[in-house]
């Protein structure tokens, strides 16, 4: 363990996160307030500020207590953080002030700055656990913090945030998460504000996380009577969420008590999946060149053990990626599922940021089929070009920058098999998206399932009689989900296209053995919680 409590491990590349630390959640920059030195401490209410024997006001932190001073002398103090959590205090505030994503923010400020090793893991860690837990660290803050959090400064309350995860959640040693975070603050936002957070997070480190876990989950649920509000305290997921999600398991045929589990794995950083692209890369091949092992689920899917997977050179070619094992499994099971009729031209109509796109093509080359790839945001389809780059040439038709929306109409009839990858709330990502959960909002939900009921029709008009669509959303939310796929296929029935829902569990347990079917249900719904994946939905149908 180093001096500042690090204690090694290897940065995951591509938004994996790393595999110490929990997780939390997205600064929105909480409202300035007065800044009072900068964001210090200010004055208890009812009691008035201190000053010393001459008279002079005493700093933040002496008025805190002598529980905040620091015991180091001040030539021994530390005057500027260190680069690692400099990075991730500059991913919270991308974040927070540019509605950033961290997995898309981080990685390129670690390989500016140098960052790497076991300090890029530190940092990687640091960064998404702190996202993750956000919800959880504030209600922790609010309780030691003599002001409340709506007014201290966004930055200084990003400071606490990742002082809170080094004391809570991490393996850090509390005199040195306090004096580390400190030294960041006193470099970042002024030394009053580092007084201050010197002062709170001194309080924090006087009960242990299981003790504060109690704290904050009485206050939220004082009389045990409310136990979404007391969840969402403690598992750092916004109440309307934690709502939704009870819902989705128990629409989706699982018992309501998983949901405590469910939540839990959404603040766990995922695995780094590989995929193998059938017929461009074999699984040992991969493996050659990194400690890898099976998922478990999909023979496609490989777990990347340590190390970065863009240093892979299956990755760099285009031949491997990273993909989480769910995406797969829905791509893998689409390509499988029963149709009539020729089996020739495939359609991915929402194909950013192409990593199905890039197994369907893959697929497509080895049976002789050709894939047109679809994109509305140009720069998503330069992406999905870039993903496409190790497929035999005559397996990809087009990729093409459109509306989905607009494709049925254009060419009624055209494709056998058509992947509607919808865009969605995410609520199925939230380990993966750390700040999504802070985002979202259920007036999302409206805007969102009226464009995936288009994309859904426009689906269906492009598929020919006989041929096969695949739904797919990385979102458990009954709206999102069934309710979307109910409403269309009676949308297409009005409109004088009929549509069947297949009974896609036998195609998934075709694809992946090992996976358990709910009774009674012809649909399949993935989680966290149960099979290691992204809560991805797949819902298969024909037109007829």
């Amino acid at each position: 363990m180093s001096a500042d409590g690090r204690q090694g491990g290897e940065r995951r590349g591509q938004g994996g996160g790393e595999r110490r630390g929990q997780g939390g959640g997205e600064c929105r920059g909480q409202g300035s307030g007065d800044r009072r030195g900068q964001g210090g401490a200010g004055r208890r209410d009812g009691q008035e500020q201190r000053r010393d024997t001459r008279g002079r006001q005493r700093g933040a932190a002496r008025s805190e207590g002598r529980a905040g001073r620091t015991t180091a002398a001040p030539s021994q103090r530390a005057r500027t953080g260190d680069q690692a959590r400099g990075a991730a205090f500059d991913a919270l505030r991308a974040v927070a002030e540019s509605d950033a994503y961290a997995n898309l923010v981080l990685p390129p400020l670690l390989r500016e700055r140098g960052v790497t090793g076991r300090d890029a893991g530190f940092a990687t860690e640091l960064a998404y656990g702190t996202l993750r837990l956000r919800g959880r660290y504030d209600a922790v803050l609010a309780h030691a913090s003599s002001r409340p959090l709506d007014q201290v400064d966004g930055p200084v309350l990003d400071v606490l945030r990742l002082g809170a995860h080094q004391l809570l959640g991490m393996r850090v040693p509390s005199h040195a998460a306090v004096s580390e975070t400190v030294a960041l603050a006193r470099e970042r936002v002024g030394a009053g504000a580092a007084q201050f957070v010197n002062a709170v997070l001194r309080r924090v480190s006087e009960r242990t996380p299981e003790e504060w876990l109690t704290v904050i989950g009485d206050a939220a649920d004082p009389d045990g009577s409310d136990a979404v509000a007391r969840l969402a305290a403690v598992e750092s997921h916004p109440a309307w969420v934690v709502r939704s999600l009870r819902e989705a398991l128990v629409g989706s045929g699982r018992p309501a008590d998983e949901l405590p589990a469910l939540l839990a794995a959404d603040n766990a950083p995922p695995r780094v999946t590989l995929v193998a692209r059938p017929g461009l890369v074999e699984p040992a091949e991969v493996a050659e060149q990194a400690e890898v092992a099976p998922a478990g689920l999909v023979p496609t899917a490989l777990v990347l053990r340590s190390g970065d997977p863009g240093a892979l050179t299956a990755v760099r070619e285009g031949r491997a990626g990273v993909q989480d094992e769910g995406s797969q499994l829905v791509t893998l099971a689409l390509v499988e599922a029963p149709l009539d009729g020729p089996d020739e031209r495939w359609l991915d109509l929402c194909a950013g940021p192409g990593g199905k796109a890039a197994l369907l093509g893959a697929l497509a080359a080895g049976r002789g089929a050709r894939l047109v790839a679809n994109e509305v945001q140009p720069h998503r389809a330069r992406l999905v070009s870039q993903s496409l780059r190790a497929v035999p040439a005559s397996a990809v038709e087009e990729v093409r920058t459109g509306d989905g929306r607009e494709v049925g109409r254009v060419e009624p009839g055209s494709y056998d098999r058509v992947l509607l990858d919808a865009p969605c709330t995410g609520l199925g990502a939230l380990r993966r998206r750390p700040e999504s959960r802070w985002r979202r909002t259920p007036a999302d939900l409206a805007t969102l399932s009226a464009l995936q009921r288009e994309l859904l029709a426009s689906a269906f008009a492009a598929v020919r009689p006989g041929g096969v669509v695949g739904y797919v959303t990385c979102s458990p939310h009954l709206a999102e989900t069934q309710l979307v796929v109910h409403d269309a296929v009676r949308a297409a029935q009005r409109a004088g296209t009929s549509v069947e829902v297949l009974d896609a569990t036998p195609v998934v347990a075709g694809v992946a053995p090992s996976w358990e079917p709910v009774a009674g249900r012809r649909d399949v719904q993935l989680w966290p919680h149960v099979h290691g994946t992204d809560a991805m939905h797949l819902t298969l149908l024909r037109r007829l």
